[in-house]
Parts: structure tokens; sequence; C-alpha cells
């Protein structure tokens, strides 16, 4: 791992802190972007499968991606894949709101350093992109609740359904009735 470091500090720019975002949820993007803007990084952020995969085929690839795993315009993993074979010593840490185990395993064989939940917190990606241990990173000191995270999940589903509630329940695997009563209540707590 102390080679990856050494090849950062010799190669073409000293101290590449280039980071390049790819999420389709703009607000969550935006706002990491400025967090990461003022830890140091010189970001880079996009929407889309296609211009993240622009972004590593065109010019100098960064030295660090943050990818979501499910865009607009298709699978961030076709994004990892490209950026991985432009830069083999990047970082790239996959973001997801839908974690399961085999996501999971599909990011880090396509050339993910680690794996994150939706909403990460920008000390988490931080310390993901940074850390050049094997061990994952600290446990959050405020996690989002359960119901907070099943709530999330809910909105982002029923969002992407175009707002049907019949839709959203039957991918959800939900009545529909349990899934209007939980869209008529406010938000968990964090």
């Amino acid at each position: 791992m102390a080679e990856d470091s050494s090849h950062r500090m010799t190669g073409p720019v000293a101290g590449d802190m280039t980071l390049l975002l790819v999420d389709d949820d703009s607000p969550f993007r935006q706002r990491l972007a400025r967090a990461m803007e003022k830890r140091g990084f010189a970001v880079t952020d996009v929407e889309t499968v296609a211009e993240g995969l622009d972004a590593a085929r065109h010019g100098q690839p960064p030295a660090y991606a943050v990818v979501d795993l499910r865009l607009a315009d298709g699978s961030g993993l076709d994004v990892v894949e490209a950026l991985r074979s432009a830069r083999p010593d990047m970082r790239i840490v996959m973001l997801t709101g839908y974690g399961n185990i085999a996501t999971a395993v599909a990011a880090i064989k396509a050339g993910a350093v680690d794996y994150l939940p939706k909403p990460a917190d920008a000390d988490a990606v931080e310390a993901a992109l940074l850390d050049h241990k094997e061990a994952l990173p600290p446990p959050p000191d405020d996690p989002m609740s359960a119901d907070r995270v099943r709530w999330e999940h809910i909105q982002r589903v029923f969002q992407q359904c175009d707002r049907n509630v019949s839709e959203t329940a039957r991918r959800l695997k939900m009545h529909r009735r349990t899934l209007q009563r939980i869209l008529n209540k406010r938000a968990p707590r964090p």
C-alpha cells in the first residue's frame, strides 16, 4: 500500500487531490462536492453514466472517485470499470442507497476500494478515499436510525416510480395501503 502513496507523490502532479463525483441526486452531489472541496480536493461532479465514462476516457483521469451505484441512465459499476482502466491506481468509493452483499461484492470486483451506504457524510467519504489500509473506516458517531434508512429507501423508490403508489408498492413487495400510510407520515428522525 505504501507503493500507492509514493506513486501519488512522484506522479505527474504532486499531491494529486483530483476527485470525480458521479451521482444523479443533485442536492446530495453538490453538498458533497462543497464539503470535499473544503477538505482540499479539486472536485468535478457529474450526474450520469455517460458523463462519468466521458471523464474516464478523456483528459487526465482523477486520483479519486465517488460513484453512485444506481444512476438514471445505468449502473455506476460501468463507470467504476472505466475509471479503473483509465487509471489503475485510482481510489474509488461506491455509494448506494440499496446496500446488500451482492452489490458490495460487485463494486469491489469492478475496482472500488470501499462501499458506503447513502447518504454518506463527507467525513466517511474522505476516510474511505484516503485510508490506505484494508480496514473499514470507523463507524459514524451519529448513524441514521433504521427507520430513517427505511423511509429514505421507500422515498427513493417512490420517486423512481414517478410517484405511482401502486407500482412502488409492487416493487417494494408491500401492500398499497401500508405504503400509503408510510408516505403520509413525516420522515423519522435521523
